[in-house]
């Protein structure tokens, strides 16, 4: 597995947290999820699994939450893990980041999560915008390939 990010303090207790994360794209441009705060920051939509849910329904759950849009058709490409501080939770996490590639299908409305705002974005400005390496590596390999 692709490791992107090292741990910061090897005396801080890290929690994994598996999540899954979306490459969403249509006629050219991708969608991309803004996060406010705790960092202003263009991320891929998706998000953590929660305890009980498996990988796909928490995808569409987390898009919706951070898009507005409902997707199809997901396809695993890849998995990588990166370590991090969630400010959010309290938490230095070892995030264990699930790939997607998926079709968008429909906006229902706007993002239910606070502090989130959905953007599409040309496919060439993306890769330069996304916060974190391990996203940006997987959308690098999806853009080499269309």
């Amino acid at each position: 597995m692709r490791r992107f990010g090292e741990p910061r303090d090897l005396t801080d207790t890290y929690t994994r947290r598996p999540g899954a994360y979306a490459i969403l794209i249509r006629d050219g441009q991708i969608l991309l999820t803004f996060q406010q705060s705790p960092e202003p920051e263009f991320q891929l939509p998706g998000g953590g699994i929660d305890p009980g849910e498996t990988a796909i329904p928490a995808l569409h759950r987390e898009v919706y939450e951070e898009t507005g849009w409902k997707i199809s058709t997901p396809q695993k490409i890849g998995t990588y893990k990166r370590f991090c501080y969630m400010p959010d939770y309290d938490i230095h996490a070892e995030k264990i980041c699930s790939i997607y590639i998926a079709r968008p299908t429909q906006r229902v409305g706007p993002p239910t999560e606070d502090g989130h705002f959905a953007f599409w974005l040309p496919l060439a400005e993306a890769p330069a915008l996304l916060a974190n390496s391990g996203d940006r590596f997987f959308l690098d390999r999806v853009l080499r390939r269309i």
